[in-house]
């Protein structure tokens, strides 16, 4: 099983950005953090990197339900999206699988709110092509 999902885009970084957003939105996520690791290494190791954000993406209703059924879930939230250039002139939009990082919890209500994420950022990567 795989850890993400993935997507290639043919446009420009900012508006794969802006597109990701609106499609979260769309499926009840917001945006809680943002880092841009191009800027970040540059700032922190003065080394020059390809463009790649990290968005935290939350579903507050999915967030609370799996809150609510095991307290320490919390240390895998938010839900990362990442938007990456490639070598060949493309966008690559990843998103986390739930459902394969929660496989170490054992609690059956969890694994369904992992399944319902699933389906919601798996809606959002096969959208914005």
């Amino acid at each position: 099983m795989s850890y993400y999902f993935t997507t290639t885009l043919k446009q420009d970084f900012d508006t794969a950005i802006q597109k990701v957003t609106e499609e979260l939105k769309k499926e009840g996520f917001g945006i809680l953090t943002e880092i841009d690791v191009k800027e970040t290494f540059k700032k922190k190791l003065d080394v020059d990197f390809r463009k790649y954000r990290i968005l935290g993406a939350c579903n507050p209703q999915m967030a609370h339900q799996a809150i609510s059924a095991e307290s320490k879930i919390g240390t895998m939230l938010p839900c990362n999206v990442i938007v990456q250039e490639t070598g060949d002139g493309t966008i690559e939009v990843s998103a986390v699988d739930p459902v394969a990082s929660m496989q170490a919890v054992k609690n059956d209500t969890l694994g369904d709110v992992a399944t319902q994420v699933r389906e919601k950022l798996k809606k959002v990567i096969d959208s914005i092509n």
